[in-house]
């Protein structure tokens, strides 16, 4: 056979093998749509997508691959709405500022992508890096490696001296330039504007902004509000004209009164929320990212000798605990809740520890679930492709081996992990 011929002959094979059909025998489904277990139930998939739902364990046609799946409990992919996939903070993390290159994040990032699709999470929003973080969403978005489906906000928004200032802690020897609107560093209105601009050219999905002071960077205030409503006005319109969402980290109570008044999608950690702010959050349909398992790290963290400089250290130990108070009582209060957990403030792929903690705090586990799955596909806006196990929509489905509506921290324990059709993880 001439060697052209053989090659569209193997190539062929390749397709069809890519685009055979599945069938995944589910002992338990939990799909997403409600807050119900059905027992009994097979998904159809075609190519990356699921093409058709029956009760019972469908016979399995010629050329169709049986997943069996018929003694564990299936949900969709799990959503995170705030990663860092760039690195995980260790005792050398400021030091790692001078010492790494772009390839050397490069490499972690690969790695943590990696870490966190074998945790069940299908898809991630991550929300600020260096550039790294959206040359990896293309390479995971074109195949080359394995990793969650990402959406990016390239490089956080802050003022000068703010947190995400990334000079912050330098000395002025080290400071080649100030940085400005090129690096998301931004005072005033217009400023602000070519900041947004800067990033969405950058390929930024969303648009993410430090209403507030911060506690793992090399600055004293740690809750302080840092722009103004006009400034956040002007971030969130110009945003909104090129077709993405502002996400907002807040501590401090006026820094994120100013964020929701200004319009953005999502507050971020929101350690002192008030009462006031909570309603104003309902009234304004904002979305709370509580991060809880973030909060609690870095206050253990700051136990530990030298992990952090002395003026972290004190932030940590003080902001880090009141997360968890906090979304219980915005939980209670009806706020809108969105699961993330700033996983890279702690180690990448324990992200199923804020269910844990939520439910820990009040959330009963079918809603925490939720939050991770059909809520956050709502706040994205992917809901037509992800967030439940539905006919239609993408194939990005996981499995655990006990029931996660009677001890949530099964989650933990991701046993079955497929993304747009392609199986990543099968363990027994």
């Amino acid at each position: 056979m001439p060697k052209p011929i053989l090659y569209l002959c193997l190539l062929g094979l390749q397709l069809s093998l890519l685009a055979q059909d599945q069938i995944i025998h589910c002992g338990h489904l939990f799909d997403g749509t409600d807050k119900k277990l059905s027992r009994k139930v097979s998904i159809f998939i075609e190519g990356n997508t699921i093409s058709k739902i029956e009760n019972g364990f469908a016979e399995v046609p010629e050329g169709t691959t049986l997943i069996d799946l018929s003694e564990h409990y299936v949900l969709p992919g799990f959503i995170d709405m705030h990663v860092h996939i760039e690195g995980e903070y260790n005792k050398n993390s400021y030091l790692e500022r001078f010492t790494l290159s772009e390839a050397d994040k490069s490499f972690k990032a690969v790695k943590n992508a990696e870490t966190t699709l074998m945790a069940g999470f299908t898809t991630i929003r991550e929300l600020g890096g260096t550039g790294v973080n959206t040359s990896l969403k293309k390479a995971i978005s074109n195949g080359t490696i394995d990793g969650p489906r990402m959406l990016s906000v390239n490089k956080s928004i802050a003022i000068t001296g703010g947190h995400a200032d990334p000079t912050n802690g330098y000395g002025k020897h080290l400071l080649c330039h100030m940085p400005g609107p090129e690096s998301g560093v931004c005072d005033g209105k217009e400023e602000c504007m070519k900041a947004v601009r800067q990033q969405v050219k950058m390929g930024a999905d969303w648009i993410k902004i430090t209403a507030t002071a911060g506690v793992l960077s090399v600055a004293k205030d740690g809750k302080g509000p840092q722009f103004t409503v006009e400034e956040i006005q002007a971030i969130v319109e110009t945003a909104r004209d090129r077709g993405v969402k502002v996400a907002a980290h807040a501590h401090g109570v006026e820094g994120m009164q100013r964020a929701i008044k200004g319009g953005v999608a999502t507050i971020e950690h929101g350690s002192y929320m008030d009462d006031e702010t909570m309603e104003l959050m309902k009234k304004h349909g904002t979305y709370y990212v509580p991060t809880i398992t973030a909060g609690r790290a870095v206050a253990d963290s700051a136990k530990i000798e030298n992990f952090y400089p002395a003026m972290v250290r004190i932030k940590a130990l003080l902001i880090g605990p009141q997360i968890q108070g906090t979304f219980g009582k915005a939980y209670k209060k009806g706020v809108p809740i969105a699961f993330g957990t700033d996983a890279g403030v702690f180690q990448h792929g324990k992200n199923a520890l804020e269910f844990e903690y939520m439910v820990e705090a009040g959330m009963p586990e079918a809603e925490a679930i939720l939050s991770a799955t059909a809520v956050n596909a709502e706040v994205l806006d992917m809901a037509d492709k992800i967030g439940t196990i539905e006919e239609g929509k993408l194939a990005d489905i996981i499995a655990v081996k006990d029931n996660p509506l009677e001890d949530i921290k099964t989650l933990q324990n991701v046993r079955f992990v497929m993304k747009d059709g392609k199986v990543y993880k099968l363990e027994k």
